[in-house]
């Protein structure tokens, strides 16, 4: 291979290395780790809320699986919040200042969550489709509620 066109290659390349570069975020470097610690407890919940919305959306209700999916949310529901402490308002962070700021109103939006997965609970222990679709986006506009107000 010639020189010239290895020449073009890394010269097409180099701002796409660039863009990516630019654009990664900040690492945590909090000693404890808050910001990593409940950005996996947000995603942990993610993984039992993806597949029972997913299961609904396809039309494929599975009353067992549905019920194993709420169970698995309810057990980890509790693990994001108590890393929202002092001192965990820094980069690379998605919360806004409002956490912090508002901590009664966070803590009502928290409060919501934790009732609209009880409703999850017992529509699952129901056995309702129907049940668990509406208890499912009452889980979901919980999240976005809280999202809305409290992270960027």
């Amino acid at each position: 291979m010639s020189r010239q066109p290895l020449a073009r290659i890394l010269l097409l390349a180099l701002p796409a290395v660039l863009l990516l570069a630019c654009s990664s975020e900040p690492p945590d470097t909090h000693p404890d780790k808050p910001v990593t610690q409940r950005r996996d407890a947000f995603k942990a919940m993610l993984r039992s809320t993806e597949p029972m919305n997913t299961m609904l959306k396809d039309r494929r209700f599975d009353a067992d699986q549905f019920a194993s999916l709420a169970e698995q949310l309810a057990a980890k529901r509790d693990a994001p919040w108590k890393h929202f402490g002092p001192g965990s308002n820094y980069p690379p962070t998605k919360a806004r200042p409002a956490v912090w700021e508002k901590p009664a109103e966070f803590e009502r939006r928290r409060s919501e969550f934790i009732t609209a997965t009880d409703r999850l609970l017992a529509a699952a222990a129901a056995r309702s489709e129907e049940q668990a679709r509406t208890a499912l986006a009452a889980v979901q506009d919980s999240c976005k509620a809280c999202h809305n107000d409290f992270r960027r």
